[in-house]
């Protein structure tokens, strides 16, 4: 089995729709919808009752669950997805994927999932960094990835390529077409529309990269290393994504946009203020090493050390499997 995880405060979507329909067609995947304080209930109680293998939680049900993580993260935050996670990979999930709910998914979405495989990739070197930005090998190079140092972006250009390699794929992040994931003061100067069709297969580096938590694939191994961090901002997944490398270093393959960003509303100049923690703090962050923790802010600690607590506790799959049971899933 395999889920697909997304949080949302709003009607369904687009894209909500088009990922509950794909359920019909990818009979592996089942569709987990997070609520929060200003989701609309019963929009979602009947996507369920359409869709045999879509299941929303609501306030109530997360707070039974978990409800020391709840406190933790706090509401009217897309950090609920944390909630997710752990209730996918208590279901037993082997893959999970992370999806936000302006994404538009393809019809070949989730068809060629490497996750768990040995993968023949291109590989990247930034020679003139430790760090390697994803974007800076397609045709859009002028953008970079949200959450990339910003102290290297004068030398993330320079790249050699070391052919095709091989690893363990651990980790798929796919792109996305339309208003992409990048960096805020490339949203601000640039305003762009893409379409990465010179991606023509997977590619990656041997160096930590950033990656994000919109169309990305996860095998349940790196679940207990990953979370979207609350309290630090638009760093939530880019940081998460740099404590998963931390443990599990060359794990990480890019590939092929699969969704488009029809991007939610959003005041670019907020965006760029919840970036700030990442300028001042990412590279640190990244040199920290074993020492991560004391980077982060104490409220966010307090989450980290709650979150991987949930991975330790032998009584939670028997408290997701009875709730399964009360609810017909």
């Amino acid at each position: 089995m395999n889920v697909i995880v997304t949080t949302t405060i709003n009607e369904p979507t687009v894209a909500t729709e088009k990922f509950c329909e794909l359920t019909e067609s990818l009979i592996d995947w089942e569709f987990l919808i997070i609520g929060d304080t200003k989701t609309p209930h019963g929009s979602y109680r009947e996507l369920e009752a359409r869709f045999p293998r879509v299941q929303y939680l609501d306030p109530e049900e997360q707070e039974a669950l978990f409800p020391q993580l709840s406190a933790t993260i706090g509401w009217r935050t897309i950090q609920r997805r944390n909630i997710g996670f752990v209730y996918a990979f208590a279901c037993g999930a082997e893959v999970i994927a992370t999806i936000d709910d302006d994404n538009v998914p393809y019809d070949h979405w989730g068809r060629d999932i490497k996750v768990g495989q040995e993968v023949c990739y291109e590989c990247y070197e930034c020679t003139g960094s430790d760090y390697f930005d994803p974007l800076s090998v397609t045709k859009d190079n002028h953008l970079w990835h949200r959450g990339y140092p910003i102290e290297h972006l004068q030398v993330r250009h320079q790249l050699v390529s070391h052919g095709r390699k091989s690893k363990l794929c651990l980790v798929q992040a796919n792109l996305w077409d339309g208003d992409p994931d990048i960096d805020a003061i490339a949203r601000l100067t640039h305003k762009p529309l893409v379409r990465y069709d010179d991606i023509v297969g997977p590619y990656g580096s041997t160096q930590v990269a950033p990656f994000n938590s919109q169309n990305t694939f996860l095998h349940r191994k790196v679940l207990p290393y990953y979370a979207v961090l609350p309290h630090v901002g638009r760093m939530d997944d880019i940081w998460g994504a740099y404590i998963l490398q931390h443990y599990f270093p060359d794990a990480v393959i890019y590939d092929v946009a699969t969704v488009y960003q029809d991007r939610n509303k959003q005041d670019l100049v907020t965006n760029l203020e919840n970036e700030l923690l990442g300028y001042r703090k990412t590279l640190s962050f990244l040199q920290a090493g074993e020492d991560f923790q004391r980077i982060l802010p104490a409220n966010s600690q307090a989450f980290w050390r709650c979150y991987r607590s949930l991975y330790q506790d032998n009584n939670m799959p028997g408290v997701v499997q009875r709730h399964r049971e009360s609810s017909g899933r």
